[in-house]
């Protein structure tokens, strides 16, 4: 009937008796053609009124429905009845980013709604999302925050063991690392000229016992920044991927590439780390292209975002990366005077595409 109704091969009347429900269909059936007619001018008023007034139970049946048509699950959507919002949030049929779109909302009602999906719940890409919105309350943010801790993987069940990742890594990048060695440690954005940390002369290999024990306490007073200076570049790569989170976001800006590259490679590194990683302006550009180029990565829309905003990305990342921002994250990077006029008019382009639209 539906495709009948599409062609107008039905009378008028028919077509009439469609948008007041008043046809002896199957209620899915019914609702698909009343969203249809909801489209058309002249049986549009009566389709919607008759949509809106429609049986809660059999909406909420349709809205849960993976199997139902894009059109019934976008009207739902766009009209947004509360009853029947978290069985659309629910089904796997309805795009991520819809939630994501609903996630970027200034609205209360949406934060709770979201909040009560157990699929909104259990997406690390909604949750960040969420934890921008100003609208959050405190016991709200409190919320987001113990679930993340919570969906946080363990590094030990990401596929190879910790010991084998570093082994393969070092194995792969050897001659890299060897043609590092013996170059001073540096930090990106730093002055060259800049003085060695305080306390950090090395301990004399030959020095008596009673002073080598009090050098050994002076050593363990350092800073991570100090212990990391004296290290190699071997030890350093070592470090980025077995060392803690301090120690993590000083190397990521190691000037040597090999280095810094370890970090990201490390199987310890989780999400939020590198979405700070991606909005850094004092790391080497092949960080950057390195977020960029892993997918693991790219699946984290707060990484997505960090990246097209910074003004150290490369451009033709950010004009990748660009289409993939939701409309809100358009809007504020169009007016992002720190990155370049290329990736602002792209936005602002798009941003006016996708909204003109909607309209």
């Amino acid at each position: 009937m539906i495709e009948l109704i599409k062609q107008s091969a039905v009378p008028a009347s028919i077509m009439r008796s469609a948008s007041k429900g008043a046809l002896t269909l199957p209620a899915a059936e019914t609702i698909e053609i009343l969203v249809y007619l909801t489209t058309t001018n002249v049986f549009g008023v009566d389709a919607s009124m008759t949509l809106a007034g429609w049986d809660e139970a059999a909406c909420r049946s349709v809205c849960a429905d993976p199997n139902s048509p894009k059109e019934v699950l976008d009207y739902f959507l766009r009209n947004r009845r509360p009853r029947l919002m978290l069985a659309l949030l629910d089904n796997p049929a309805v795009p991520e980013s819809a939630l994501l779109e609903m996630a970027q909302e200034q609205s209360a009602e949406s934060v709770q709604l979201l909040l009560a999906s157990a699929r909104a719940k259990a997406s690390r890409n909604v949750l960040h999302a969420l934890t921008s919105n100003p609208v959050l309350m405190p016991s709200q943010t409190q919320q987001i925050r113990t679930t993340l801790e919570r969906s946080e993987p363990a590094p030990a069940e990401q596929g190879k063991k910790a010991d084998e990742i570093v082994a393969q890594f070092i194995a792969e990048h050897a001659e890299e690392i060897a043609a590092e060695e013996g170059k001073s440690f540096q930090l990106v954005g730093e002055d060259e000229s800049e003085p060695e940390p305080a306390a950090a002369a090395p301990v004399a290999v030959a020095a008596a016992p009673a002073k080598k024990k009090e050098a050994d306490k002076d050593i363990e007073r350092w800073s991570p920044l100090q212990k990391i200076s004296r290290l190699t570049v071997g030890e350093r790569v070592q470090l980025a991927m077995r060392g803690n989170k301090e120690e993590r976001f000083i190397l990521i800006r190691d000037g040597s590439k090999v280095v810094s590259s370890a970090v990201l490679e490390s199987p310890k590194v989780n999400d939020q780390e590198v979405e700070m990683f991606a909005s850094m302006r004092n790391v080497q550009e092949s960080v950057l292209r390195g977020i960029a180029g892993k997918r693991k990565y790219m699946k984290a829309y707060a990484v997505v975002r960090a990246l097209a905003n910074n003004p150290r990305a490369p451009l033709d990342v950010q004009l990748t990366l660009v289409k993939n921002l939701l409309n809100m994250d358009l809007r504020n990077l169009s007016m992002n005077k720190n990155v370049s006029d290329t990736v602002r008019k792209v936005a602002y382009k798009l941003y006016k595409e996708r909204t003109e639209k909607k309209g």
